[in-house]
């Protein structure tokens, strides 16, 4: 049996820059570029509480809340708020900071999902997780609405795949 773990044993902070290659023509952070952020430390948040590798099973929530502007930097914090048998609900909050005038904001929340793997890519159990602030008591008390909602989307998002089929929609009026 593996033995129960914190949601603060899960705990992966970034803090990184904004450069211009990074932003659109507003100068504005490439939401795209933000994801990838997300995804990286959201990652390793759940492979230190499954301490195995780790594939992204989905990104459920992205809201942006405020843009981030050249020169700002982004700080991303992330730890695992729910675990079923083999898979982890990370939550991701992301502060924007104007590193000349010290403001910060929200501009970022996100769940993603990942699933734990062996040496062969198989799904392997990981640990339950278990909340100590009120903050994660209250993520992990909605965190199997949220894994519902995840599996009610991911069927609609198949029957959708299916109607649609693989080849190309501007093929399909010919």
């Amino acid at each position: 049996m593996l033995q129960a773990k914190s949601c603060s044993d899960s705990l992966a902070v970034k803090t990184t820059q904004v450069f211009p290659p990074d932003t659109n023509i507003h100068g504005t952070l490439f939401g795209g570029r933000l994801l990838a952020h997300i995804d990286d430390v959201a990652s390793i948040a759940a492979i230190k509480h499954a301490r195995q590798p780790v594939v992204t099973a989905s990104t459920d929530s992205v809201d942006f809340l405020a843009p981030v502007k050249v020169g700002h930097s982004i700080t991303i914090e992330a730890f695992v708020t729910w675990t079923h048998r083999t898979s982890m609900e990370v939550f991701a909050k992301v502060i924007t900071e104007n590193l000349l005038t010290e403001e910060k904001r929200v501009c970022n929340t996100a769940f993603l999902t990942f699933v734990a793997i062996d040496e062969t890519g198989r799904p392997v159990p990981v640990p339950t997780v278990y909340p100590e602030t009120e903050l994660e008591k209250k993520l992990f008390e909605s965190g199997s609405i949220r894994a519902q909602q995840r599996k009610d989307r991911k069927t609609r998002s198949k029957e959708l795949a299916n109607e649609l089929g693989a080849g190309f929609l501007w093929e399909k009026d010919k």
